[in-house]
């Protein structure tokens, strides 16, 4: 059994593997490790069959020898009834040989009965470890399947947080620069209003025409004004009478 548990422990060695080397994967190992055990347990087995068919041979050879024992036996009581003397002790001498064998052979056969025993025992155990290795492969299998497909859509829920954190910030700018745009535009839509713009717009220097102009539209309404305060005058004298008038003043002056 040494060499049973040195065999699994090899299967941990898995750089050794030049198809491991290349597989990380764990589920891909834990396929191997039951792959080798499967193939020792077949090991196991076969060692079992030629150690059963050993015993078999050995059987079938002590069938044999008592048989021919026996008959060596009655043939010697044949010839001495016969009155051959030399044939019964030539027929006793083959019987004694054959005697020897069958002793070796029947010490034989409890051992090979043993050992076969023993790999039937270590087989069945062995299967057993195999079999509840293999549910065990199975569930490890599912669990890293299922923590695997846990990460990648961790993964993918953790890159697209951040994506749509850089999507937010886009939006923030957007919404900032949106602000902005409109608080100039605001800016802009006051100053028109107020002619801030449209004065700064003007040429520099003096502009003749629109002095001019606005020098003709001041008389107009100082004339019209004038016109306004003339018509709420009372009625006076005529310029005639305002001549006779002067001229009596002066003759009682003169006298």
């Amino acid at each position: 059994m040494t060499g049973v548990a040195d065999r699994i422990a090899e299967l941990f060695r898995i750089k050794a593997n030049k198809v491991l080397d290349r597989a990380e994967d764990p589920r891909e190992v834990l396929d191997y490790a039951y792959t080798q055990q499967v193939e020792l347990l077949q090991q196991v087995r076969r060692g079992l069959a030629d150690v059963a068919a050993s015993r078999k041979r050995l059987e079938l050879q002590i069938a044999q020898l008592r048989k021919s024992n026996k008959k060596l036996e009655e043939q010697a009581q044949q010839a001495l009834a016969a009155g051959r003397e030399d044939l019964a002790r030539e027929a006793l001498a083959r019987r004694a040989g054959m005697q020897g064998q069958l002793g070796d052979l029947e010490e034989q056969e409890p051992l090979l009965r043993a050992e076969e025993e023993k790999l039937t025992a270590a087989a069945q155990r062995l299967e057993a470890r195999v079999e509840a290795f293999r549910t065990r492969k199975e569930t490890l299998k599912a669990e890293y399947t299922r923590a695997e497909a846990e990460t990648r859509i961790g993964e993918t829920l953790s890159g697209i947080g951040e994506e749509m954190g850089s999507v937010g910030a886009a939006v923030q700018r957007a919404r900032d620069r949106t602000e902005q745009l409109q608080a100039r535009s605001g800016a802009l839509d006051e100053l028109m209003a107020s002619g801030a713009l449209e004065d700064a717009a003007a040429p520099a220097g003096p502009d003749e025409v629109r002095i001019e102009l606005e020098r003709i539209s001041a008389d107009q309404e100082v004339e019209e004004e004038l016109k306004r305060l003339k018509a709420k005058l009372p009625a006076g004298p005529g310029p005639e009478e305002e001549g006779t008038g002067r001229a009596e003043e002066g003759g009682e002056s003169s006298v």
